[in-house]
């Protein structure tokens, strides 16, 4: 099967990143282009040189607006020629029109179970709201802040004594599992988004979003 092209965006540690390259060098059928950071000094750029992947690094501070920056990030993401673009703790806000650009061809991971929590701090926000589950979800991106249609989801329980830290790691883990298999079935050509922003799978649209317990192979 032929690798599938893809850029990977990061602001930080990079384990999401991690997990896809691990992935990739077993049986994952993706091509890591590039791995592009607005943050010179991100671990996962680290990660990515000693997987001899090429890094770029665009600091969003050299940028006069969000929208300049935005313009140049897709040039540089377009010169890989990426079939499919990943948001791997990816600190920014895109514009919609660099959504648009994308659109169906870029996926983000968000550390809640979407639609709750969106946005920031999401740890110590569910654990605020005493939730009994917390968790993960992969979404395509749309011009909505962690609003896009959600692909599959992974959940933890919330444990009595738990703290923003030991849930996070608890997160963590099911991110690891579930961003590799969103992108091998992306990369099989079996998932995709349809024209009215709706998420298909195997050929049906989903009407909830996939449960890792339940996901197909």
């Amino acid at each position: 099967m032929p690798r599938l092209p893809i850029v990977v965006l990061i602001s930080g540690s990079g384990s999401n990143l991690q997990a896809i390259i691990d992935a990739a060098n077993k049986d994952l059928p993706v091509e890591i282009k590039a791995v592009i950071s607005n943050q010179p000094d991100a671990y996962g750029l680290e990660r990515a040189r000693r997987a001899d992947i090429p890094v770029a690094i665009l600091e969003h501070q050299q940028f006069p607006d969000r929208e300049s920056f935005d313009a140049t990030l897709a040039d540089l993401i377009d010169s890989y020629q990426p079939q499919l673009v990943l948001l791997a703790g990816f600190m920014r806000i895109l514009t919609p029109g660099l959504v648009r650009h994308y659109h169906g061809r870029m996926l983000n991971i968000h550390p809640s179970l979407l639609p709750d929590f969106q946005g920031l701090h999401t740890h110590q926000r569910a654990l605020e709201a005493e939730v009994q589950k917390h968790g993960a979800s992969i979404h395509f991106v749309t011009e909505e802040l962690d609003g896009g249609p959600v692909i599959i989801q992974a959940s933890v329980p919330v444990l009595p004594g738990d703290d923003a830290e030991t849930l996070a790691a608890r997160v963590l883990e099911k991110e690891h599992v579930i961003y590799p298999l969103a992108v091998r079935w992306f990369a099989q050509g079996r998932l995709s988004l349809n024209e009215r922003d709706q998420v298909v799978l195997d050929g049906k649209i989903l009407a909830a979003p996939v449960q890792l317990e339940q996901a197909p192979a």
